[in-house]
């Protein structure tokens, strides 16, 4: 084993300095605000749960999984994400309790990296889950809630790619020859390998029809204009309809130019089993969040009902939301020890109209110059021996 530098860090962890912590809450307090709003609810997890469930049940890949022992010799995972450890709370207590549940949360996730490659192993994810609604009216919910929230964020610039499970699996089957054929261009789907998606549709060597159709579907799906040029591809199909009647939700909404619809979309998160999308914004290379219907992850935990919601990655949305006015310690008080009754008197009065101060005394410091130069305003409380 290497040994461990003095300043290290474990792999992929990072320190919050003080500005990104104020920026950070300032995220959470504008998503609590709005989300609240809307009749969402906060909840909050335990950091550690039993592999066995949450490890499990969880999506994420085993290789990520933070693991543990307890004195018992249980094996435990720090939580990988927020979906799965709410659906367990939902269906053990809340949903004996009120049914739809509207949950909504701001934690830290853990995910562990194999190698640095600039890609955190904590996180902040914030997010929302819809319990117990198996409706369309459900989705829509989640896409004009993620729409809004972002607004409410200062973005403008962004877009919500939405595709169905079920559309997908019907075309992958009705233009393969076999179970085996259709997972495996799933699973190039879920790298967003394109090529090596084309690559295997030629090897399959499959009737002629069925390969041309498969190669002109890709090139269309990632970016369908009308829900009428996909249905070309296949047969009267639930899932269809429901995309339609979706879209209408949308155009109701007044939303329909914030999302596009790709139905070549899917997720190496099984428990996905209708519509799902991603949030897309410029200035960053990876998605923001991702969300969508996960009524199978419910049926892990023995329930029958509909779940759907969506998550964003907090460190993301700080990348490209427009720069933030963070009220800073603006004010100084640098007393002399015998003026410490002084000192505080003025603190107060000063904090009573709302500014931020910070109390300093002059023997506490090295280089009195250097500090006064980060406060937009100092006030000096000499005690009576040095005013003399």
């Amino acid at each position: 084993m290497s040994s461990i530098k003095l300043f290290e860090k474990p792999l992929g962890m990072r320190d919050t300095f003080p500005g990104i912590y104020e920026k950070l809450e300032a995220v959470r307090e504008t998503g609590r605000s709005f989300l609240r709003a809307r009749g969402y609810e906060f909840i909050k997890t335990p950091t550690v749960e039993y592999y066995d469930t949450v490890g499990k049940a969880s999506a994420i890949y085993d290789a990520s999984l933070f693991k543990l022992v307890d004195s018992q010799g249980n094996t435990l995972v720090l939580r990988p994400d927020m979906t799965t450890p709410i659906a367990r709370v939902a269906t053990s207590k809340l949903l004996k309790e009120k049914i739809p549940q509207r949950l909504a949360y701001f934690e830290n996730v853990f995910r562990a990296q194999q190698t640095e490659g600039g890609r955190p192993a904590e996180f902040e994810q914030m997010g929302v889950e819809i319990i117990g609604d198996s409706s369309v009216y459900a989705d829509a919910e989640a896409i004009v809630t993620v729409i809004e929230l972002i607004q409410a964020f200062g973005i403008e610039s962004f877009k919500v790619t939405i595709g169905h499970a079920g559309v997908l699996n019907t075309i992958l089957q009705d233009y393969t020859e076999s179970v085996e054929e259709a997972n495996a261009l799933r699973h190039l789907l879920v790298e967003r390998n394109y090529v090596g998606f084309e690559e295997a549709v030629t090897a399959f060597d499959l009737p002629k029809t069925k390969s041309d159709a498969l190669l002109q579907f890709i090139e269309e799906a990632t970016n369908v204009l009308s829900l009428m040029d996909i249905e070309k591809y296949m047969r009267k199909n639930v899932a269809l309809n429901y995309m339609r009647q979706l879209e209408q939700l949308l155009r109701q909404a007044g939303l329909v130019e914030n999302v596009s619809f790709d139905f070549t979309l899917t997720s190496h998160m099984n428990y996905y089993t209708g519509m799902l999308f991603e949030v897309f914004a410029a200035g960053s290379g990876f998605p923001l969040g991702n969300g969508g219907r996960y009524d199978g992850l419910l049926k892990h935990f023995g329930a029958t009902v509909g779940a759907t919601g969506f998550g964003l990655r907090v460190d993301r949305l700080l990348e490209v939301m427009p720069p933030q006015e963070i009220e800073n310690v603006t004010a100084l008080i640098l007393f002399e020890p015998s003026a410490y009754t002084e000192a505080l008197q003025q603190a107060a009065i000063l904090r009573e109209g709302n500014r931020r101060v910070t109390m300093q005394s002059t023997v506490g410091l090295e280089n009195v110059k250097a500090y006064k130069e980060q406060f937009q305003e100092v006030v000096y409380c000499y005690g009576q021996e040095e005013q003399l």
